[in-house]
């Protein structure tokens, strides 16, 4: 494996889970449905691959003959890439069929590094891309078509242009999958608590397009500001007395700013109400004592943290081992080791539009424009820890 900029050392603990994952299990791919397509049919006209590949075998593995990883490794970004990339290499090195030669370029976090790693990538032979992680960096290229196959580890508001796919944990996907989990549970009408911040702000509106497409609403949203919010009982009351009332409570807040705001959802009779949050309820938790005060609140979390991977060791125990892995590096961790299950699978779910895989993250399928979707696992707060959420 060549680094095209300076060589990042592996610590010891990755080597040593690199060494144990060589040859063994690889991913498990969800089995098709009646509706699903069983054999490959051929990509879409948003995608050109190399059809000089090896075919796929019976799981759909079809991986590219060099693959190229784009990523900050040097700059603001630098940290979070090392959670991908540590992820990306587990999942390299827990595949025992045939790899690609693997190659890493630093975009250096900004939009004209990332073009000049890409260009430099496919100069030097790339049939396959990785990356960029970085939005700026994302913006700087997702919309321009390509010689080969990009997926690029962030999402953005421009059309993917030819042969590029989009993967990302965003807001935007967040607030979807908590609009679909809302509809599939009859929870039409939905009382929302807001941080304001950017990444709540996004994740609302997309819930709230899923909604109002499966014809429920907003009914009202309540402004959560600061870290010590104030009493918001009275308001809590009179949007849960509204004509139809209130199916559900979603907080787009941090835990420290829900842990304070759940008390009073009780005092409001609101506490039987189906509660969800979106992942940040996450940030500014870890201490079982103070958290319980958001038990039986849901939240999107990863298939990983939650309920764990025969491809990955536990991730609580990697963690204790592991930085790249532990606590909120988990998360990108785990999004590395699905990014690279996603350079493996391309070929297969640009083939089969409802063709899934089981990653660390969730369950992963492609759009035919190229998004990647993701149905996340569900957890909850059970005695102050995270634990799955079952039903």
């Amino acid at each position: 494996m060549r680094m095209s900029a300076k060589r990042i050392p592996l610590s010891p603990v990755l080597a040593a889970l690199l060494l144990s994952l060589a040859g063994c299990a690889s991913v498990q791919v969800a089995q098709p449905t009646a509706t699903e397509v069983v054999e490959d049919a051929g990509p879409g006209t948003h995608w050109t691959f190399d059809e000089t590949r090896p075919p796929a075998e019976s799981d759909g593995y079809r991986p590219p003959r060099k693959l190229a990883v784009l990523l900050p490794m040097t700059g603001s970004l630098a940290t979070a890439a090392g959670s991908v990339r540590d992820g990306l290499l587990a999942g390299y090195y827990g595949e025992r069929r045939p790899r690609p030669e693997l190659a890493f370029y630093d975009t250096t976090g900004t939009a004209s590094g990332a073009s000049a790693a890409l260009a430099r990538a496919l100069s030097e032979g790339a049939d396959q891309v990785l990356g960029p992680l970085g939005r700026e960096e994302v913006v700087a290229i997702a919309s321009s078509p390509s010689a080969q196959p990009i997926v690029t580890l962030n999402s953005s508001d421009a059309t993917l242009g030819t042969n590029v796919a989009a993967f990302g944990l965003s807001p935007e996907d967040e607030g979807r999958a908590i609009g679909n989990y809302l509809s599939a549970r009859n929870a039409r009408r939905v009382l929302v608590l807001s941080s304001g911040d950017d990444g709540a702000n996004r994740s609302v509106n997309a819930l709230r397009a899923v909604l109002q497409a499966d014809g429920g609403e907003i009914v009202d949203t309540l402004a959560v500001v600061g870290e010590t919010p104030g009493d918001l009982t009275s308001a809590l009351r009179a949007s849960a007395s509204r004509e139809g009332g209130v199916d559900a409570v979603v907080l787009a807040l941090r835990g420290n700013q829900a842990r304070l705001v759940a008390p009073q959802l009780a005092a409001a009779g609101l506490s039987q109400r189906l509660r969800i949050a979106t992942a940040q309820i996450t940030s500014g938790t870890g201490k079982a004592e103070e958290d319980r005060a958001l038990d039986g609140i849901v939240f999107p979390s990863e298939a990983w943290v939650v309920g764990g991977t025969s491809a990955l060791p536990n991730a609580a125990t990697l963690g204790r081992d592991l930085p790249t892995a532990r606590g909120p590096a988990a998360r990108l961790f785990a999004f590395g080791h699905d990014a690279w299950l996603l350079s493996g699978w391309l070929y297969h779910l640009a083939s089969n539009p409802t063709a899934r895989i089981n990653g660390a993250t969730g369950q992963l399928g492609l759009q035919a424009d190229g998004t990647v979707v993701r149905q996340p696992a569900w957890a909850t707060f059970s005695g102050g820890a995270v634990v799955a959420q079952r039903d």
